[in-house]
């Protein structure tokens, strides 16, 4: 399941954001990398210190305040933020996320865009699969999350600098096909809702929604 969803920060939110990482200290991005996507990954990371604590902890609040992302990814944990910064030249090739990071089983991977589209050219985050590629560039303060089984990758900045906070989700729906149904009955369930109130049908859709939660959710 890939989605997008709007507005995880607002424009004055990204600009704190964006002025608290310019008075920060970035180092090489492949120190968090995989032995084998070190070989593939060129970009930088905020460096660990007070400074990131806080920033991680704003946003995350962000992120995990979302009603949407709550409904898309069920996250029990996530892993702490890392924001990266792609100048020109600068991509990250063709891989896939760890199983773990920090303890955190990787179920759901997202990224939330900090840089403005149009102040840097390439950059798109490129999702593989046996259909073919989805090139994503969202607008900043916008968040995609997707499989984190996926294989993908960072095109190559050839114009500005890319900004970006990655995370990853442990779910309590570890299948991302059970998860999507589950996205799929609520929002049903939400539009019938507000669309004719509290029905016989709206009860059991909820009935069925609430009790498949309760047969896939690991605790």
């Amino acid at each position: 399941m890939l989605i997008t969803i709007a507005d995880i920060l607002s424009p004055g939110e990204i600009e704190e954001v964006r002025a608290t990482l310019g008075s920060m200290r970035f180092e090489d991005g492949r120190s968090t990398a995989g032995w084998s996507a070190k070989l593939v990954k060129d970009n930088e990371q905020a460096r660990e210190g007070a400074a990131l604590t806080l920033l991680r902890e704003r946003v995350t609040k962000a992120i995990q305040s979302n009603e949407v992302f709550q409904l898309a990814a069920r996250p029990k944990a996530l892993t702490p933020l890392l924001f990266g910064r792609y100048g020109r030249g600068r991509q990250y090739g063709s891989h896939v996320d760890n199983p773990l990071m920090d303890g955190v089983r990787t179920d759901v991977s997202f990224t939330l865009f900090l840089a403005d589209p149009e102040a840097y050219e390439g950059g798109e985050l490129v999702i593989e699969s046996v259909s073919g590629e989805e090139e994503i560039k969202l607008p900043a303060g916008h968040l995609v999350a997707y499989d984190s089984t996926s294989l993908h990758r960072v095109a190559p900045v050839t114009h500005g600098e890319r900004l970006v906070a990655v995370g990853w989700a442990q779910s309590y729906i570890r299948d991302s096909a059970k998860r999507e149904l589950l996205f799929d009955l609520e929002t049903a369930r939400r539009n019938l809702f507000a669309q004719a109130g509290k029905t016989p049908e709206f009860d059991l859709i909820a009935k069925s929604s609430a009790n498949l939660f309760r047969m896939w959710a690991e605790v």
